[in-house]
């Protein structure tokens, strides 16, 4: 069996080889077939919620699949749009949410929202890399959380960006080899803490960033005893990985509110 480490370089030495072996998958390649194939066809916000296999598919790609349930939600998001500052969009912590208000900007660009090759071939490609971890967290969530993390830590401005992410967070207290207790403390005592001993800013850098996932999957490996027991442990973390601020109890409860309708 391939250690962590092996099974994440195997992956990310040729990510363009692997998404496209992955495309190739029966499933993957009909559903990115089809929503290629209609995503023309969604005009108007109404559109777009009432496709539910091509609103499916870019939750998934935008890492929002487990909160597909909440339409109510999602149907504010897009169609208060991101013009407005005081948005709906604008005032949620999650920033996955403006990246999809951002991609099917129906507020502002109406029916030709879904004409730019982001919301066309950059949903795929969002898709596909998110499908990619996914399937490698069915065999050692430790890759998926190595995969993730060389994702989105470039896009992280600030420590507080880290601690803000639960799958993030794990990845660095992992391989600072820091106990899951220390999220109890303040926090301004954990800013303070994670500031002393990293810097989000190496992130962007690809060899730093690349020196500090191996560390992770080394660490990884050892305190999880082998890929093979790795991957119930810490499912919950990648099925929910948003960050703290928006909480499914949240989404629950304005999803019984008449936010426009479905």
């Amino acid at each position: 069996m391939l250690t962590t480490s092996d099974n994440y370089r195997l992956i990310a030495k040729d990510l363009t080889r692997s998404l496209t072996t992955l495309s190739k998958d029966p499933q993957v390649a009909r559903e990115t077939e089809f929503y290629m194939d209609n995503i023309g066809k969604i005009k108007s916000v109404d559109d777009f919620m009432k496709n539910d296999r091509i609103y499916r598919f870019a939750m998934k790609a935008f890492g929002l699949d487990d909160m597909a349930y909440a339409k109510a939600f999602v149907k504010k998001v897009l169609t208060e749009g991101l013009s407005d500052p005081k948005s709906f969009a604008n005032s949620l912590t999650d920033p996955r949410f403006k990246d999809l208000a951002a991609t099917f900007n129906f507020e502002a660009k109406g029916e030709a929202a879904t004409e730019s090759t982001d919301a066309r071939q950059g949903t795929v490609d969002r898709y596909l890399r998110l499908a990619l971890e996914q399937k490698s967290g069915e065999q050692n969530e430790g890759v998926r959380l190595a995969l993730y993390f060389s994702r989105k830590a470039p896009t992280i401005s600030s420590t507080l960006g880290i601690m803000a992410d639960k799958a993030l967070l794990k990845v660095v207290q992992t391989a600072l080899n820091m106990p899951a207790e220390t999220a109890l403390m303040s926090l301004d005592k954990q800013v303070e803490m994670y500031s002393k001993r990293i810097d989000v800013a190496d992130f962007k850098d690809p060899k730093k960033l690349e020196k500090f996932v191996t560390r992770f999957t080394s660490m990884w490996e050892l305190s999880n005893g082998g890929a093979s027991q790795a991957t119930s442990q810490t499912a919950p973390l990648m099925s929910s990985t948003y960050p703290v601020g928006i909480s499914t109890d949240v989404l629950a409860s304005l999803q019984l509110l008449k936010l426009g309708g479905r």
